[in-house]
């Protein structure tokens, strides 16, 4: 479909097919890059419980830096959204050109710092022996390829706005086979262990960064970024920063909470926080379908928003809603059945019986709140696609900082059921955000267009 027809799809077509056209594409590229993680947790787990749980204990820290990247990327998703909607098109191509040069700029700051300052961060948030050598190892090299990270995420936003998410998702696609490819020979024929999963993540986002920006070049047909005679414009960067920040506070509020979640876990050993890794990585395979409909969202409630068609993008959402709450049950139905199956296929080796326990232990809470994940990430793509990206922000770090932590001190220090307090804490927060992005939404100030 070309992007002419695409862009009329979206703004005048049946909705349910807008929103599946667009999704389905998104779902099995965020699939394909859950592939990332998901053949680094199968290899690395044979490896041991130990080097699996250094890298998902490391994990939220690098998140923390890259959540700037993404918080632009979402700007950059509503605004030229609603600039394509407007037939601003001239437009759309300045906020590109600045929204890949801030991006690339902040992104190489962000590696360069985080590569210095892993072993203090490891230390500090608790990690010792085995597992704060394991995590340092995983994290610095990680840190490489934030600059490549940051322009696919830049790829991915000019794309996803003009409706186009089939080319992210073969460009992704590429590049997770070959992450698949190089894990084994870089961890086991290499005999580099835990460093091996990270060089092979890195080598594979080279790639996907260096084709994007080929195809970028190339194929975008509403925008093209230029950079002849490029110059900084501070009322485009002003926009995008006023968009992106409360986005990019959201992911880092996220991020930073997770560190604090991790020190919890932690303290209640090495096969919890093993266990809570395992199980994070099988419910974001699960959750696909959910965050492919949010992030379908947020172009079709932008374009719309930017054509004065605000009843349209309210059906989207109500569409959406309804699609998520399907599929988030089929998989919570899949998981409460093959629980233990599910567990045994990440953790082979000998002495891991407790993790395996405490896998279980937390699938089956966790997968009560599916529907909920499913419906937060609707919320999410209301807001974002709006531009109104600070009720997005309250959600993300709401559901972290103002529930589920206090709860699992609470849990911790009060009570004596160990570990299900996390697990009870992780599933009860998303209920009250949920009942808190209800809220929100009917209140209807995101209903106001960013782009006039």
């Amino acid at each position: 479909m070309k992007a002419e027809e695409k862009r009329e799809l979206i703004l005048n077509g049946n909705l349910y097919k807008v929103i599946t056209v667009l999704a389905i594409p998104i779902m099995i590229n965020n699939f394909i890059q859950t592939l990332y993680n998901l053949a680094d947790a199968f290899y690395v787990g044979q490896l041991g419980y130990v080097e699996f749980a250094a890298t998902s204990f490391v994990w939220p820290v690098n998140f923390l830096f890259i959540s700037l990247g993404i918080g632009i990327s979402i700007a950059g998703t509503s605004i030229l959204s609603q600039l394509i909607g407007a037939s601003q098109y001239e437009e759309a191509n300045k906020y590109s050109s600045q929204l890949i040069a801030i991006s690339l700029i902040a992104s190489i700051a962000f590696a360069i710092i985080g590569f210095a300052i892993t072993p203090l961060i490891v230390r500090l948030m608790g990690a010792t022996g085995d597992l704060a050598m394991y995590g340092s190892i995983y994290l610095k090299i990680t840190f490489l390829d934030t600059p490549f990270m940051f322009l696919y995420f830049n790829f991915n936003s000019i794309m996803n706005s003009q409706g186009n998410t089939i080319m992210p998702t073969i460009l992704s696609a590429i590049s997770a086979l070959l992450n698949v490819i190089l894990d084994p020979i870089f961890i086991f024929s290499l005999n580099m262990g835990v460093a091996g999963a990270a060089w092979a993540t890195l080598i594979s986002k080279v790639v996907l960064a260096i084709v994007g920006v080929i195809i970028l070049a190339k194929y975008s047909t509403f925008i093209k970024p230029q950079f002849r005679g490029f110059r900084f414009d501070k009322d485009i960067i002003k926009k995008l920063i006023r968009v992106g920040l409360p986005s990019s506070i959201g992911q880092s509020g996220s991020a930073l909470g997770f560190m604090v979640l991790n020190g919890f876990i932690v303290s209640y050993g090495t096969a919890t926080m093993a266990a809570f890794g395992m199980v994070n990585r099988i419910i974001s395979l699960i959750q696909q379908p959910a965050m492919g409909f949010g992030a379908a969202l947020t172009a079709i409630v932008g374009q719309n928003l930017g054509n004065d068609q605000l009843n349209r993008a309210k059906e989207a959402f109500k569409k959406s809603i309804l699609l998520s709450l399907y599929f988030s049950i089929i998989g919570c139905i899949l998981l409460f059945w093959k629980d233990n199956e599910i567990v045994n296929l990440f953790i082979k080796t000998k002495g891991d019986k407790e993790v395996i326990i405490q896998g279980v232990t937390y699938l089956r809470y966790i997968s009560i709140s599916m529907p909920l994940m499913g419906i937060f990430s609707i919320f999410q793509g209301v807001f974002q696609g709006s531009g109104h990206t600070k009720y997005s922000m309250a959600m993300e770090i709401g559901r972290l900082w103002i529930v589920r932590l206090p709860m699992i001190l609470l849990f911790k220090y009060l009570t004596d059921i160990g570990s299900t307090g996390i697990w009870f804490s992780m599933s009860f927060s998303n209920l009250i955000v949920c009942i808190f992005g209800y809220m929100i939404y009917r209140r209807g100030n995101w209903e106001n267009r960013i782009i006039r």
